[in-house]
């Protein structure tokens, strides 16, 4: 019968136990000389390594042999390790270390017993700048004396010279590994950029220089950093720079971790800072401080550009992915992608998504519907549906989603506004066949921004008319709330803009600034630092609303209030008017919803209030109340009652020859 096979992982272990029966004879001979003049002095002793613990090591070296390298430990150094590997591994060393060391209690290692009885013995190992203390290989206890004080070995630097999975206590929450082999390959404009990187690295002498990727895609990102670093052979590690302590010494720990960790698992760094408040000048002075520390390959991830540190550093835009590229992967991960009947197009157009994004909503497509989306549902209509729900922007500070349920039989306007809304629905629906396809959007990026200003007295039907495009084009809606967005913050409005803007490209959602005279005012003569800075604010939301390639609509009751540049660069301005007696009469007519019971209700009558929209919906939800509450229909009483209420509320009088005829008995009901 042939003997078992041995493992790699029983070599390693019988290889580390060879070392320390080497140190054990060591010793033994030291403690000799206490008593035998002729064994005084230190014995130099051979390895005993068996042959085929050898051979199973030839081709993958000990990570004992690896640490040596990695940390250039000498051999004092490397014996002095042994010595506290072996108290863990030999229980024979804690009595061998009580007798070397000749003191009561004193069994275990000491720098002063290193010193004495190695053959190896170099002062070295007394520094604090020596690998041993300045990697934290070896853990100093209390003692009076520095060369009495008890050794011991790192857990995480005992679990690596084992092969055993170890966390370092002090990166937790800071640090962890990202996975490099790629299940897709990458899209051919960000493998360009891995190739980039990849070759950066191989080209660099000494210290590699910084590689900054910039850019909102986070996970492309960090694929990016994965490729590259496959293609070295590397690991790929992460750090949140958000995480970083404030304390300079605290940060300067932190990163002789993470130094050491990248060494033992041959690991490039990708220091992530897009949750990091890069505002703040304190975080900004500790991001580059601690970039300055990682001596070692370092790829810093986040938005926008950092400021230059001491090191070179060559900057990288990550680009969302090109059209074709986009749709090349919707073909790729559709499990049929025929089934869409050529439509795919019309996804590519609306939804700007990541390599990831486009994945997940494949898969969530496959997987079967969703509650809300019908089981006979087309794929289109499926994968719609995913797509929206994939690239819903997390602006819940800055923003309000609204569920929008409204069609265009809600809304009352004369014709040539009804028009130009039906206009602005074809502009986004066409705008990828127009700018693409057609060419426009190469001719120049500018002007590319659909945006939409409606104008008109409060309650004239601006925010649902933006309900209606919304519904119509399948898309979400958000309600921008300035008070969060404004700040008195040098920097901080601009840094909110791009928020939302950013957040809402992925999805094409329609963006609706709600009293936008508000942030979109005129700009005023520079009398000091607070006016430059509101103009540049505008300035800059100017430059945002061209390249926004959603639909953006403003809504003001303010319009001679907006800067005039802005005005030139709106697509699209809509004049909401106030509703006269026939347009009103008309909302009276659609105000109930077909559910609701009304009897014997006078539109024509009704039309004489000379109310807005909004008003005419609230006295008619009013009135539903005071019904509901009596068991009965919606009765003209009760309409009355309610446009009591408001024009109280208003502050308004309501006229006779408002209510006249109102309360004529009538059996007609709907």
């Amino acid at each position: 019968m042939s003997p078992p096979t041995l493992t790699w992982h029983s070599a390693n272990r019988q290889y580390l136990l060879a070392h320390i029966a080497r140190l054990h004879k060591i010793l033994t001979h030291y403690i000799e000389g206490f008593s035998s003049s002729s064994a005084a002095g230190s014995l130099d002793v051979e390895v005993d390594l068996a042959p085929e613990v050898a051979a199973v090591l030839e081709t993958h070296p000990a990570p004992f042999d690896r640490l040596g390298q990695l940390f250039h430990l000498n051999p004092c150094e490397q014996d002095t390790l042994l010595l506290c590997v072996g108290m863990e591994l030999d229980p024979r060393f804690e009595s061998l270390c009580l007798t070397a060391n000749r003191a009561p209690n004193r069994n275990y290692p000491t720098l002063g017993l290193a010193l004495a009885a190695l053959p190896t013995s170099d002062a070295r190992i007394l520094s604090a700048e020596g690998p041993l203390q300045r990697w934290q290989l070896i853990e100093l206890g209390e003692a009076v004396a520095l060369t009495h004080a008890p050794l011991r070995i790192n857990r995480r630097i005992l679990c690596y010279l084992l092969n055993e999975p170890a966390s370092e206590a002090q990166l937790q929450g800071i640090w962890s590994t990202v996975s490099t082999p790629l299940a897709q390959p990458l899209p051919p404009s960000h493998q360009a950029l891995a190739d980039r990187v990849a070759a950066t690295w191989q080209q660099a002498g000494g210290a590699p220089p910084v590689l900054q990727l910039c850019g909102i895609d986070r996970q492309a990102k960090q694929a990016i950093a994965a490729a590259a670093c496959q293609q070295q052979g590397w690991n790929l590690a992460q750090v949140k720079g958000g995480a970083l302590p404030g304390n300079g010494r605290d940060r300067y720990q932190l990163a002789q971790h993470c130094l050491r960790e990248a060494l033992l698992l041959n690991s490039a760094v990708l220091l992530d800072c897009h949750e990091a408040n890069l505002v703040e000048p304190q975080r900004e002075a500790a991001i580059l401080e601690f970039m300055e520390l990682l001596d070692i390959p370092l790829i810093v991830s986040s938005r926008d550009r950092l400021p230059q540190p001491q090191r070179t550093v060559l900057t990288l835009d990550v680009n969302a992915l090109t059209r074709p590229e986009q749709h090349a992967l919707w073909q790729t991960h559709l499990a049929t992608p025929a089934d869409l009947n050529g439509q795919l197009g019309a996804l590519v157009a609306q939804f700007n998504l990541s390599a990831a994004a486009i994945q997940t909503a494949c898969a969530s497509a496959q997987a079967g519907p969703t509650p809300d989306t019908p089981t006979d549902a087309p794929t289109l209509q499926q994968l719609w549906h995913y797509c929206r729900v994939q690239t819903r922007p997390h602006l819940e500070d800055l923003a309000q989603r609204i569920e929008s349920h409204a069609a265009w039989a809600d809304l009352v306007l004369p014709e040539p506004q009804m028009a130009v809304l039906h206009n602005i629905a074809i502009h986004v629906r066409q705008r990828a066949k127009v700018y693409q396809e057609w060419g426009f959007a190469g001719r120049s990026q500018r002007g590319l921004g659909i945006s939409a200003l409606f104008s008109g007295e409060s309650g004239t039907g601006k925010t649902l008319a933006a309900e209606v495009l919304a519904q119509e084009l399948h898309l979400d809606l958000y309600r921008i709330d300035l008070s969060a967005v404004v700040s008195k913050y040098i920097g901080e409005t601009e840094k909110n803009l791009r928020r939302i803007f950013d957040a809402a490209e992925a999805g094409g959602a329609v963006l609706l600034f709600d009293e936008a005279d508000a942030l979109f005012g005129k700009r005023t003569e520079v009398k000091d630092s607070h006016d430059r800075h509101a103009n540049v604010e505008v300035s800059y939301l100017l430059q945002r609303m061209e390249a926004f390639q959603g639909l953006a609509i403003l809504t003001t009751n303010l319009k001679k209030s907006l800067d005039q540049a802005f005005m030139r660069r709106l697509r699209f301005i809509v004049d909401f008017p106030f509703p006269n007696k026939q347009s009103r009469t008309e909302i009276w007519r659609r105000i109930f919803p077909a559910n609701t019971p009304t009897a014997a209700l006078k539109y024509e009558r009704l039309g004489n209030l000379n109310v807005s929209g909004g008003n005419i919906r609230s006295i008619a939800m009013n009135a539903a109340f005071l019904a509901a509450e009596a068991e009965t229909a919606v009765h003209m009483s009760h309409i009355l009652q309610a446009t009591q209420q408001e024009y109280i509320k208003l502050d308004l009088r309501l006229t006779n020859s408002e209510t006249q005829d109102w309360l004529t008995p009538s059996v007609k009901r709907r």
